[in-house]
């Protein structure tokens, strides 16, 4: 244990003394030269050998062996102020105008705003076609002629909507045709706005409409008084008034139509009874009369031409 400590202490001492030495050669030693501070100072290697490039040919000087030469590099030039913008010739400096060029679109419709429309009615197109045509009333009487024959799904509610359809757009062919040469074509060649051209449009709708209108229906909407002009009638009081019509027309016309087939339901009811045929049902055996008699005055036809004589 002693031998160990006297054997760091020797360490310690040698390490002192290897200091201690090294501090005046380092004091001495040349290179640790004092420059200015306004300069930077480039020590040049000493080497006999010559640069092996121009750009170190600038910065060494020959020497002896081991002889070292300090550089001084040249300070940067102050930056220069920007130039001052050059005045445009070839021009005045007022009075000058900018067009822009819309290619047409503030007279005429764009691809666009075309398709959009077209978009919005398809969208719109059921609800446009029940309330503001003919399809509501013809869809019922042809809805109501099946349930008086005892038919439930003969012929199928494909049929009757295609008839319906059909049938409106004959209806409806004249007045389509109006608000087509009045609005949709003047609006698509430019002629008119979007504004005029939706009250083109809506002018020989609204007439067709109030003229199938009842007054007391249109008299609802109107805070219950009648409307000294139906023209000034706006078309929020008109689509409901005459679907309100349309529907109670539809009623009176099926209602006739019911009558003769109910007649025949009680002469057929009552014979089962007067036969004592109690478990037999009358609809069964009425049917086949009420197809025999809707064939034989040709029951469609008459339907069809009493709803097309019923408009006006």
């Amino acid at each position: 244990m002693l031998g160990l400590i006297t054997g760091v202490l020797a360490l310690g001492t040698l390490l002192a003394v290897m200091s201690l030495a090294a501090a005046p050669r380092a004091a001495a030693d040349p290179a640790a030269t004092t420059v200015p501070a306004t300069a930077t100072t480039v020590l040049a290697p000493s080497t006999d050998n010559a640069p092996t490039n121009a750009a170190d040919t600038g910065g060494y000087k020959s020497g002896g062996a081991g002889s070292r030469t300090a550089v001084t590099a040249a300070s940067p030039s102050a930056p220069q102020s920007p130039t001052s913008p050059n005045t445009p010739t070839g021009g005045t400096s007022s009075g000058g105008t900018v067009s822009v060029n819309l290619g047409g679109t503030v007279s005429k419709p764009s691809e666009s705003i075309t398709i959009l429309i077209a978009l919005t009615l398809m969208a719109v197109a059921p609800s446009l076609l029940i309330l503001l045509t003919s399809f509501t009333r013809i869809i019922i009487v042809l809805s109501l002629t099946r349930q008086a024959l005892g038919l439930q799904s003969v012929p199928p509610n494909q049929i009757l909507a295609g008839l319906a359809l059909f049938l409106t757009l004959f209806i409806m062919s004249p007045v389509i045709s109006q608000v087509n040469n009045q609005a949709v074509q003047p609006y698509l060649a430019g002629k008119i706005t979007a504004e005029q051209a939706y009250t083109d449009a809506q002018a020989p709708l609204k007439t067709w409409m109030l003229k199938q209108t009842q007054a007391d229906d249109l008299a609802i909407f109107e805070k219950g008084t009648k409307p000294p002009a139906p023209a000034a009638v706006p078309m929020t009081a008109v689509i409901p008034a005459f679907a309100l019509s349309e529907m109670r027309t539809a009623f009176i016309i099926g209602f006739v139509i019911f009558v003769p087939f109910l007649v025949i339901d009680f002469v057929v009811s009552a014979t089962l009874m007067s036969l004592g045929m109690m478990m037999l049902p009358p609809s069964l055996v009425s049917l086949p009369f009420k197809l025999l008699l809707f064939v034989m005055i040709d029951g469609w036809a008459l339907v069809v031409q009493s709803l097309l004589t019923s408009f006006h």
